[in-house]
């Protein structure tokens, strides 16, 4: 059966060239760093690089070496303005003439490299215009002014999860040309849920409210809830989020009281933002306790926020038990 490439499908709906020539990037280098992480052992890239992040918190040698290689990608494209990554300190400038700023986180869930589970590539796109040098302040956009959000799924075969504001479509890997073949059109995510994914080893951490939801979801049909749910946790967010895009859900990552002056442990520019865009596409919904994540306007690169997201209905109930 014949299917489109990726470069097909962005000419077929009028995806403007220096967007393509973003997209197509990205494309391109994931091919690279999924070659790396199928490598793993033989490579010598598993293991921690020594250092820690702008985050405060310890870098593995792939997200070093995924961060590198995306950055460097980024910087040839004249359509590339300025870049930011999870990884880096500062925003890292390109061309001035650029139409796009990228935001990134180059390796989700990184502390799963070493177990060979499963890790991802996500990434925002955002218009800008001007001559001068980019700073930080151009990329402090609503989550709602992306042109572009995706990420790329590492696992038994390499996906690529795309929403240019038209739906989300998925991509996968074609191994013997490295060429990325549409496997699915039209995602949609149900608007009610029977999954849900959180870490709940934290649950002593929460607020009243979440630690209410979570345990009416526990008590299953003998509860107020009426029915039984599942739970499903990967400890990535790019895995948690491709499941309920697949098959539907709901995926809470909320503020604890260990660090009550944070927000949350997930990023607003590199995470939330990209993955609620994809989210919202699907038809489903992105909040934060106090509103929608896209409408948020960011304060710095690095912000973090807690997130809800997933069925539509779902989401709705879990941010009602906060009120």
């Amino acid at each position: 059966m014949s299917r489109y490439t990726l470069p097909e499908f962005l000419a077929q709906h009028h995806v403007t060239a220096d967007l393509q020539t973003v997209i197509l990037g990205l494309a391109e280098v994931s091919v690279t760093i999924s070659q790396a992480l199928a490598k793993g052992a033989l490579a010598g890239i598993l293991g921690a690089a020594g250092a820690e992040n702008v985050q405060g918190e310890d870098q593995k040698k792939l997200d070093v070496i995924a961060n590198d290689l995306i950055k460097d990608a980024l910087a040839t494209l004249p359509a590339v303005r300025g870049v930011a990554s999870e990884e880096e300190t500062d925003v890292l400038p390109c061309h001035t003439d650029g139409r796009y700023l990228v935001t990134f986180d180059p390796l989700d869930g990184s502390s799963n490299i070493d177990i060979n589970s499963m890790v991802g590539t996500i990434f925002s796109v955002l218009p800008h215009t001007g001559s001068a040098p980019v700073c930080e302040q151009d990329f402090l956009q609503p989550g709602r002014n992306q042109a572009a959000a995706g990420y790329v799924l590492y696992g038994p075969s390499v996906m690529l999860v795309l929403s240019t504001g038209n739906g989300v479509t998925m991509f996968t890997l074609d191994q013997d040309s490295n060429t990325y073949l549409l496997t699915d059109a039209e995602v949609n995510i149900p608007a009610d849920a029977k999954e849900f994914s959180i870490n709940m080893s934290n649950q002593r951490h929460w607020t009243a409210g979440m630690q209410s939801y979570i345990s009416d979801l526990i008590a299953g049909k003998d509860g107020p809830r009426g029915k039984d749910f599942n739970m499903r946790w990967v400890a990535a967010m790019v895995a948690d989020v491709h499941r309920i895009l697949c098959r539907g859900g709901l995926f809470t990552y909320p503020w604890d009281s260990r660090k009550p002056e944070q927000a949350g442990k997930l990023r607003l520019m590199y995470e939330a933002n990209p993955m609620g865009f994809l989210v919202e596409q699907a038809g489903g919904e992105v909040w934060t306790p106090e509103g929608k994540i896209l409408d948020i306007q960011p304060e710095h690169i690095h912000q973090r926020v807690p997130v809800i997201l997933g069925a539509a209905n779902e989401v709705k109930t879990c941010v009602d038990y906060h009120k």
